[in-house]
C-alpha cells in the first residue's frame, strides 16, 4: 500500500469536504468578526473610565439604600404608628435611596454597553451556563456507570462553535487552472466567498454570499445566496457595485439571472465565448433536417446551435456597421434552397449579389411590381386551398425579404394600395406559404422614416436585434425583452453579427455568416407568378386600353434592349445608355430575355446574345 498516496488522496478529500462547508460558515464568521471588532473599538480608556466611576456610584448607591432599609425597619419596630414622624421619615428617606439605585443602575448599564466586554469572553460566559451544570449533572446522574450526555451535549456545543468559527474563517484554495488568463484569475479570487463577504459590505452587497465560481465555455458562473430582502432583480439594478467589487473593466459583459432554486442568483462574466473555435462560415450542411426549422446562431455561452422557425415571420435589426446583411444571408439562402425566395432590397447592393440567384427587385417599379405579385401569389393560393379543402398550405414557400425596411416604406408610403398589400402579406400569408421577413437599421414605427410599419411589427414573431441605437430601439426590436439590452452590445468588430433572439434568453448569440462567393455558389431560381400555376397557362392581363404600340408596328422595350446587346453592349448600364431607358425596365426585360434564353450571362456577369454565348 502506498503510504504517501493514501495520504495525498485523504488530505485532498478532507480539504475539498472543508471547503465545501466553509461557504456555509462564512456568515456566521462574518458576523462574529464584526461584533468582536465593534466591542474592541468601543473599549477605550474614556468609556471604561465612565464605567468604573458607574460602578463607584451604584455602589455607594446600593449601600445607601441598604442603610437607609435598615433604619425604616428599625423605625418600624420603635412606633406601631404609620403615621408617626420617625416612620414617615425612615419612609421617604428609603424611598428617596431606592429611586438613586435605579438612577445609578441604569448610568451603570449604559456604560457597560459603551464598554461592553470582549466577545470571547461573553462566549466563555454563555458556554461555562451550560458547560458547569453539565458536568455537575453528569456527576450525580452517574451511579454504578459514568453518565456522560449532559457533559457530552455541551462539549459539542462548544465545539460546534469553534468549528464554524474556524471554517468560516478559512482561506478556501480556488482552483487555479493554467489555461486561466490573468483577469479570469482575479475575477475567481474576488469572487471567491472569503474575499466576497469580507468586501460586500463596503459596495452596499451586504446580505449576499458566494459559492466557488466555477469556469464553463462561455466564461465564469458563480451563484450567489440572497439573505434578507435581497431580490434578483434587487441584485440585478446593482451590476454596477458588483463590477466594482469585481475589479472588472467596463466593457466585460456581466449577466444576472435567476438561479434554479427561490432565494439564489446567478451571475455570468463572459470572459469567453462558447463559440470561438467554431467557424461561423455558413454552409448547406447547416441546413436542419427538420424542415420547419432553420439554424440561426450558435449560443456564446454552451456553445449549442439555436434554431428558429423557418415559416414564421421574422424581424431582424441592427444598426449600421453590425454585421445585419451577412448575418440575413444564410437564412435567405436557406429559404431559397427549401423554396423560392424573392428580395426587394431598399439599397441594392445585397442585390447586386443575389439577382444571379434569385428574384430581386430594387428599383421602384420593380419594388411596386414584386408587392403586387407577391400578394397576387398569396391571393391565388387562398383560392387553390379553398378549392382543394385545406387550411395550410403544402406547396413551396415563398418568402419575401424586405431589406432595408425604412427605404421601401418611404418608396411606398404614399401609396395606399401597395401599402396595405404589404400589410396584407405579413398578416394572412404564413398560412398560405408566403412568409414575410423584415431587416431594417432603424427599428422603430414612429415618426417620420420608421424603419418597420406599426402594422406590420405586431405580425413579427420571431425576432432578432444585433446591436441597436438606443433604448427605443430595443423596444421595437426585441418587444416585451428589450431588457436583454441590444443596445449594450460593445462596438467592436468581434461584436459583428452577435445579437439576441427574442424568448431565448439574455444570453449572446454568434450568428453564422455567408460571403459574396457562397451567394454566387448557389443554384439559380428565379420565381415568378407564371412558374406557380400549378402547370395552367398565366392569365392574360386585362387592359383598359388598346396596346397601339404594338398594334402600330412600334418597337417595344425588349426589342430595344435585345437590339442593344446585339449591337455590343455589355453591362445593364450600357444598355441603359444605348436605349434611353430608365434603370428598372432594363433590369426587368433583361431578366424576361435572360429567362427565354434570347440573353445569356457570362461567369462574369456580361451580356451575350443567346445564340453568341452559345
Amino acid at each position: 500500500m502506498d503510504w504517501k498516496q493514501a495520504w495525498s488522496t485523504t488530505a485532498n478529500t478532507t480539504n475539498s469536504a472543508l471547503d465545501s462547508l466553509a461557504p456555509v460558515c462564512v456568515p456566521f464568521a462574518a458576523r462574529w468578526d464584526l461584533e468582536a471588532d465593534r466591542r474592541n473599538k468601543l473599549r477605550t480608556p474614556e468609556h471604561l473610565k465612565s464605567l468604573m466611576g458607574a460602578q463607584k456610584e451604584h455602589n455607594a448607591a446600593r449601600s445607601t439604600h441598604s442603610t437607609a432599609k435598615s433604619q425604616q425597619l428599625t423605625a418600624r419596630a420603635a412606633s406601631n404608628n404609620p403615621f408617626a414622624a420617625g416612620r414617615r421619615a425612615a419612609r421617604v428617606a428609603s424611598k428617596a435611596a431606592a429611586r438613586h439605585e435605579r438612577d445609578t443602575r441604569a448610568k451603570l448599564k449604559a456604560a457597560r454597553v459603551n464598554y461592553p466586554s470582549t466577545l470571547k469572553a461573553r462566549a466563555i460566559q454563555a458556554h461555562s451556563v451550560h458547560a458547569v451544570p453539565s458536568a455537575i449533572a453528569s456527576a450525580l446522574m452517574s451511579t454504578s456507570t459514568l453518565t456522560i450526555w449532559p457533559t457530552t451535549t455541551s462539549a459539542v456545543l462548544v465545539g460546534a462553535n469553534v468549528a464554524a468559527l474556524a471554517l468560516g474563517r478559512r482561506k478556501l484554495r480556488v482552483p487555479v487552472d493554467e489555461s486561466l488568463s490573468l483577469e479570469e484569475r482575479q475575477l475567481m479570487e474576488r469572487l471567491d466567498p472569503s474575499y466576497w463577504v469580507e468586501h460586500a459590505p463596503d459596495r452596499g452587497l451586504s446580505g449576499t454570499v458566494t459559492t466557488p465560481p466555477a469556469m464553463e465555455p462561455g466564461g465564469i458562473r458563480c451563484e450567489i445566496r440572497l439573505d434578507g430582502t435581497w431580490t434578483v432583480k434587487t441584485l440585478a439594478d446593482k451590476v454596477d457595485s458588483v463590477r466594482a467589487l469585481l475589479g472588472a473593466r467596463t466593457a466585460l459583459r456581466i449577466r444576472i439571472t435567476s438561479a434554479s432554486r427561490g432565494g439564489w442568483a446567478v451571475v455570468s462574466l463572459a470572459t469567453r465565448s462558447a463559440a470561438a473555435g467554431v467557424s461561423s462560415l455558413w454552409t448547406p450542411d447547416r441546413i436542419p433536417a427538420d424542415p420547419l426549422m432553420m439554424s440561426l446562431a450558435l449560443d456564446t455561452e454552451t456553445g449549442d446551435e439555436v434554431l428558429v422557425p423557418f415559416d414564421e415571420r421574422l424581424l431582424v435589426s441592427g444598426a449600421s456597421g453590425t454585421g445585419k446583411s451577412w448575418s440575413f444571408r444564410p437564412l435567405m439562402a436557406t429559404a431559397h434552397l427549401r423554396g423560392d425566395l424573392l428580395l426587394i432590397d431598399g439599397k441594392g447592393e445585397e442585390a447586386n449579389i443575389w439577382e444571379a440567384a434569385c428574384r430581386v427587385a430594387v428599383e421602384r417599379d420593380e419594388i411596386t411590381e414584386a408587392v403586387d405579385e407577391a400578394h397576387g401569389e398569396m391571393t391565388r393560393r387562398k383560392v387553390d386551398m379553398k378549392a382543394r379543402g385545406i387550411s395550410v398550405w403544402d406547396g413551396r414557400q415563398l418568402t419575401v425579404v424586405v431589406d432595408e425596411g425604412q427605404v421601401i416604406l418611404a418608396l411606398i408610403s404614399k401609396d395606399k394600395d401597395r401599402l396595405q398589400r404589404l400589410i396584407e402579406l405579413s398578416s394572412l400569408g404564413r398560412s398560405r406559404g408566403v412568409v414575410l421577413w423584415w431587416a431594417t437599421q432603424y427599428p422603430l414605427t414612429d415618426g417620420g422614416a420608421p424603419g418597420v410599419h406599426k402594422l406590420i411589427a405586431p405580425n413579427l414573431l420571431t425576432r432578432f436585434s444585433l446591436r441597436v441605437a438606443g433604448t427605443t430601439q430595443a423596444q421595437v426590436a426585441l418587444d416585451d425583452c428589450a431588457h436583454y439590452a441590444p443596445h449594450q452590445i460593445p462596438d467592436g468588430r468581434e461584436y459583428r453579427g452577435h445579437g439576441y433572439l427574442k424568448g431565448y434568453g439574455p444570453r449572446m448569440l454568434r450568428t453564422w455568416t455567408l460571403d459574396d462567393a457562397g451567394v454566387r455558389a448557389l443554384p439559380k431560381s428565379i420565381w415568378s407568378p407564371a412558374k406557380t400555376l400549378g402547370g395552367s397557362a398565366p392569365r392574360t392581363p386585362l387592359h383598359l386600353v388598346k396596346d397601339t404600340a404594338a398594334s402600330s408596328g412600334a418597337v417595344s422595350n425588349r426589342d430595344k434592349v435585345l437590339a442593344a446587346v446585339q449591337s455590343g453592349a455589355r453591362t445593364a448600364k450600357d444598355v441603359a445608355d444605348a436605349t434611353g431607358l430608365n434603370k428598372g425596365t432594363v433590369s426587368r426585360e433583361i431578366k424576361t430575355l435572360t429567362a427565354s434564353g434570347a440573353l445569356q450571362r457570362t461567369a462574369d456577369g456580361m451580356l451575350l446574345p443567346g445564340q453568341q454565348a452559345a
